[in-house]
């Protein structure tokens, strides 16, 4: 019969230690049943076929150096002590078990420079695994000696076969050998550990897990336990290594994210196998896209939360500009119908097939050109998208301006396209912020009155729309106002113009245009819509 592996032992010795946490009270000794004689010449105890008086029940036990000690014990306590008696016995029994599996297990485990958990694969490898790497090695050097020898001996396109073939070699290579390092470490903590909701989980036994990494497969076998209260297992090895509840190592996971951030995920799927030699699909790189968004968005709104609540208070960056930009957005971006499903949309037939994101840029100016343009100061943008709603995605744009610190600048500029909700969600973040409509949403909307009172104004629509525009620039909305107010409309013509003219009246404090630009402020919101 062949030796027990060190996995078994490791297994058994868990199972021991489960029984011994599972003995419950103990107690040295015996417990004796003794009778006496009272030596009086008329007591029944002085026949000869009488046991004499008693039962007495005395609990025994030998002390080093004291001799034996004992106290008698009445009646209602006996079976309570024999019970304890008998699980002294069975503690005994399991303890010399363990001691003589764990005494298996020390010659079963390969000597390690390090003996710690972290260490072990760190500093070294055993001189079996040493040795097997050394040989996989010698072979898998040779074969692509061969191979590359092969392919540049041909035309066309051997030097690259023979480059992609020795990288896949060497990549195989490198896979063996971060297997041996995982297996150096098992992942046995205890016959318990914490299951992470405050139970204790008991040792199970040993599971492979098959896992991909940027140089290939690898098989990771460690220690599993199951929480009886949660009714799930876990693996703390996997924690460790930072691949819970997922098949990639961090490693590739990185990869895979920064690929499909880039690119549509087909793409990088295509683009993982060509330069890194990793196969992914583009279904597994959406997954692992969409679940690393979910996390960083949970992480991101977790901290805009706690500034917002002032339990987090960013410190100013240093070198803080004079003038700080928020620039505000809303745009409908097309969806899966599965995104879409249930929402309402414009459509005739009433279904949505775009999703409104909110944008923010946040930027600073230090200075004007020549001709008195703000100029935005390089690489100090940083942008902000969500799907969230108004409301959540106020609470995301105040964090990330904060940290811009936004609290600290001595002027502090907001801009958007005039929508209502990007003014409330201004003025209850920033109520101290200057509010300003992008003048180019405002000269569309001017472009858009013109063509409605086209009809009334002939030949001289095109200078009529000129000098609106003047009055726009100079933020004289009281003037665009009274002249398009001048012509005798009614019914639904009236109604639609004094709509036009609702933009513009409602947001004339936002359009004061001339001014704005004399203060060498931004008046246009580009930035967000080009981000």
């Amino acid at each position: 019969m062949s030796e027990p592996s060190l996995p078994e032992l490791e297994s058994r010795r868990a199972g021991l230690f489960a029984r011994l946490a599972a003995v419950g009270d103990f107690r040295r000794g015996s417990v004796s049943e003794n009778y006496r004689r009272c030596g009086k010449p008329n007591c029944a105890c002085a026949q000869p076929d009488h046991r004499g008086h008693g039962p007495r029940f005395l609990w025994t036990r030998t002390v080093a150096g004291r001799g034996t000690k004992g106290r008698q014990l009445a009646p209602a306590e006996v079976g309570k002590v024999r019970a304890e008696v008998d699980r002294y016995r069975e503690f005994a029994a399991l303890t010399e078990q363990i001691v003589e599996v764990s005494e298996a297990i020390c010659e079963a485990r390969p000597a390690l420079p390090d003996a710690g958990r972290q260490g072990r694969a760190a500093e070294g490898l055993a001189d079996e695994l040493r040795a097997q790497l050394q040989a996989e090695f010698a072979a898998e050097v040779e074969r692509l000696a061969v191979m590359a020898a092969r392919e540049l001996g041909a035309r066309g396109a051997g030097l690259a076969a023979a480059e992609l073939g020795i990288r896949a070699g060497m990549a195989a290579v490198g896979a063996s050998l971060l297997e041996g390092l995982l297996a150096a470490d098992a992942g046995y903590r205890g016959p318990r550990v914490e299951c992470g909701a405050g139970h204790q989980a008991g040792f199970v036994s040993y599971r492979a897990k098959d896992v991909d990494s940027v140089l290939g497969p690898v098989t990771v076998t460690r220690a599993w336990y199951h929480c009886a209260e949660c009714g799930h297992g876990l693996a703390p090895r996997d924690g460790e290594l930072g691949i819970t509840g997922d098949t990639m190592t961090p490693g590739l996971a990185r990869m895979t994210a920064r690929a499909a951030a880039n690119e549509p995920f087909a793409k990088a799927s295509v683009m993982l196998a060509e330069l890194a030699g990793v196969p992914v699909t583009a279904r597994r790189a959406e997954r692992h896209a969409e679940a690393d968004g979910t996390a960083a968005a949970a992480v991101i709104g977790e901290r805009a939360a706690a500034i917002r609540d002032r339990k987090i208070i960013p410190l100013p960056p240093g070198g803080l500009p004079d003038k700080m930009y928020i620039a505000i957005d809303g745009t409908g971006v097309p969806m899966m119908t599965a995104e879409t499903a249930g929402r309402p949309g414009k459509g005739e037939d009433g279904k949505a097939r775009t999703r409104e994101v909110k944008l923010a840029c946040v930027f600073t100016q230090t200075k004007v050109d020549q001709d008195g343009y703000p100029v935005r100061d390089p690489d100090s943008s940083s942008y902000l998208a969500t799907f969230a709603p108004a409301a959540g995605f106020g609470v995301l744009m105040a964090a990330e301006a904060c940290r811009r610190g936004a609290a600290h600048v001595r002027q502090l500029t907001i801009l958007g396209d005039g929508a209502v909700w990007i003014w409330n969600l201004a003025s209850e973040h920033f109520p101290e912020a200057t509010q300003i409509v992008d003048l180019y949403h405002a000269r569309e909307h001017l472009n858009d009155l013109g063509r409605q009172l086209a009809f009334m104004l002939g030949d001289a629509s095109a200078g009529w729309l000129a000098e609106r525009s003047a009055e726009l620039d100079d933020g004289d909305i009281d003037a665009l106002a009274a002249a398009a107010r001048v012509f005798p409309l009614a019914g639904v013509k009236a109604r639609e113009r004094d709509t036009a003219l609702g933009y513009f009246e409602g947001n004339a404090p936002r359009m004061r245009y001339k001014h704005f630009r004399s203060c060498g402020l931004f008046v246009g919101s580009g930035v967000v819509e080009a981000g």
